[in-house]
């Protein structure tokens, strides 16, 4: 092939990046060694350092199994927007829901910008394709607060009641819930600390309980058993003290007197041992079933309301009864449930009243 011909040819391959490319030619530099699958793993390393094992995890899997198997063998110096749109076309074309596609290309954009950081050629315009889809909004919705009185009244037959309380008043996240620890109850004083949340860590070899956990540096965290540890929230403003309204205060001192003995000093557990996500999702199904309560579905159908809407209905009841935004961030904490403005304090009394607004309108009685 002629030197014409080769020009010929890569103006075709690349229409849109070919001047840059012929100028790195002219220069010296080697264009295309470098594919997605060979970058692929050394990005992942580099993830592994900095981000949450569940963060590892998602992008492992979005690499793994879709930005890979579609794109790996091209180069990234020629990576064009037709072929981010082409994994987006694979993932839906899997079935895969709108929020996943949008997390896979988030992973894949994310992946190549960090390669352009570490002095890869990736075309820029490449680093600007849309996200599929639109906004991308959670589908999570507040449930109805006759529906929440409901599931109240259901629930308050269980011995556990205390921890859909918690849920349904104190919006606490279900992981929080599970890692709450009788030693952050201040039953007398009535307030409890929201410092640590109940998670399974990755093995660094899948199911070899010899290889330890895969986290990054500086990642605090408690094991209490197998994969189950104790780790901080995202944020520090997931760390938080929340009053106990008289509701939740009287549910929880009930709860401790017939509570399983825990050596891990755990509220909620199986037997006094952590407890799996699962089974915690079962409870609260099985009492939304019995209480006969649906939502509206996306396809226009109905369904039963998911556990982490607990938790966006304590934050709207808290809304309606007119809680201030600061309020509202220290008692639910920092999410986008509420806002992404920093971390303001709110004092106790403020938190207290806001919640014994909402109860009321759950209809707990005082």
């Amino acid at each position: 092939m002629t030197r014409r011909e080769a020009l010929a040819a890569l103006a075709r391959r690349y229409p849109d990046d070919y001047q840059r490319i012929y100028r790195s030619i002219k220069e010296g530099q080697t264009v295309g060694e470098v594919t997605v699958a060979e970058w692929a793993p050394t990005w992942l390393r580099l993830r592994e350092r900095i981000v949450r094992p569940g963060t590892f995890c998602a992008d492992t899997s979005a690499v793994s199994k879709w930005i890979v198997p579609t794109i790996g063998d091209r180069a990234l110096a020629g990576l064009q927007r037709a072929d981010v749109r082409a994994v987006h076309d694979a993932a839906e074309a899997a079935g895969l829901a709108e929020s996943s596609v949008q997390r896979i290309h988030i992973v894949l954009l994310k992946m190549l910008a960090d390669a352009l950081d570490e002095g890869h050629d990736v075309p820029e315009r490449t680093l600007r394709t849309r996200k599929p889809g639109g906004a991308g909004e959670s589908h999570r919705q507040a449930i109805a607060v006759d529906d929440a009185r409901t599931i109240l009244a259901v629930a308050m037959e269980r011995p556990d009641a205390s921890r859909w309380v918690a849920a349904l008043l104190q919006g606490m996240r279900p992981a929080e819930a599970l890692g709450l620890r009788w030693s952050a109850v201040d039953l007398d004083r009535g307030v409890m600390r929201i410092e640590w949340q109940l998670k399974p860590l990755p093995y660094r070899v899948p199911r070899d309980r010899s290889s330890g956990f895969r986290v990054p540096r500086g990642f605090e965290s408690i094991r209490l058993k197998d994969a189950f540890h104790l780790v901080r929230p995202k944020t520090s403003a997931g760390v938080r003290v929340v009053p106990l309204v008289p509701w939740l205060r009287t549910e929880l001192a009930a709860w401790s007197a017939i509570a399983p003995a825990s050596p891990h000093d755990l509220v909620w557990s199986v037997a006094g041992e952590p407890m799996y996500a699962g089974i915690d999702r079962a409870a609260w199904e099985a009492i939304v079933e019995q209480a006969d309560v649906w939502v509206p579905a996306r396809d226009g159908g109905r369904r039963r309301p998911l556990l982490y809407e607990a938790r966006h209905t304590a934050a709207s009841l808290l809304q309606a009864s007119g809680a201030d935004e600061t309020t509202l961030t220290a008692i639910v904490g920092h999410s986008k449930i509420t806002s992404t403005r920093a971390y303001l304090h709110a004092d106790e009394s403020r938190k207290l009243a806001a919640l014994e607004k909402v109860g009321a309108q759950l209809g707990l009685a005082s």
